[in-house]
């Protein structure tokens, strides 16, 4: 099934049995200039995605009557697609298992958005012949987007995918104050379903990573108003 919408570059195929989740995905792509291919069945998955030509998969891992895994295997005997596992396993054996397979990248559920278009983003520009590595710089630190670091003094430090996109949405707002409605919706996608405790935890460890590269007193905090990166 082709989800309906305008033409786009790139397109997507999404390869989730929840169909709230797929639904999701579907919307976000869309709003973020990508075209979608939804599968709702998948009893001939790999024949589906190659008939499809997608530019790109994500591909669950956990499906009815199927494995990813062996999906993902069976689908590099005949095509070099970049895939992008999503899954609600966190364990490494299975992120493991999937790159060896042949994934390009991996992300679990429940998924932030922004790390996701992130990671579409940057595979995008990776495979693209000529295409440089896209880093965001900040007062000397380097933000990696590909693999979610930043290197400051030639050491390199691994984010958290809330820390990674809290400071990227920072960066691109340099100078402005970002609510904290703002960096929720930015991050989550919803607030209502984060307690508001976890924006300032996420905040405070990555003040602390950031002094630790030793870059002080970078996020300031504006009483009422929000976060302002100086």
């Amino acid at each position: 099934m082709e989800c309906r919408g305008r033409t786009y570059m790139k397109k997507i195929a999404v390869v989730e049995d929840d169909k709230v989740l797929r639904q999701a995905l579907d919307s976000l792509l869309k709003e973020n200039g990508y075209g979608t291919f939804c599968l709702e069945k998948f009893d001939r998955t790999e024949e589906e995605i190659l008939r499809a030509e997608p530019d790109l998969v994500l591909l669950d891992i956990l499906l009815p009557g199927a494995n990813g895994q062996e999906i993902l295997r069976n689908l590099r005997q005949k095509s070099q697609i970049p895939v992008i596992m999503v899954t609600s396993r966190e364990g490494e054996m299975d992120q493991i298992l999937a790159m060896s397979y042949g994934a390009d990248d991996y992300i679990t559920k429940p998924y932030n958005p922004t790390l996701l278009l992130l990671k579409i983003e940057a595979l995008f520009r990776r495979i693209q012949p000529g295409a440089p590595q896209e880093e965001v710089e900040y007062r000397g630190i380097l933000l990696n987007l590909l693999r979610s670091t930043m290197t400051y003094q030639g050491k390199e430090r691994v984010l958290s995918k809330n820390e990674f996109s809290i400071l990227y949405y920072l960066i691109k707002n340099q100078g402005r104050i970002v609510s904290r409605d703002e960096l929720m919706d930015y991050l989550w996608d919803c607030n209502d379903f984060i307690d508001d405790n976890t924006l300032t935890v996420n905040i405070n460890r990555l003040r602390k990573k950031l002094e630790e590269a030793g870059i002080q007193g970078a996020i300031q905090t504006r009483r009422g108003q929000g976060y302002l990166l100086l």
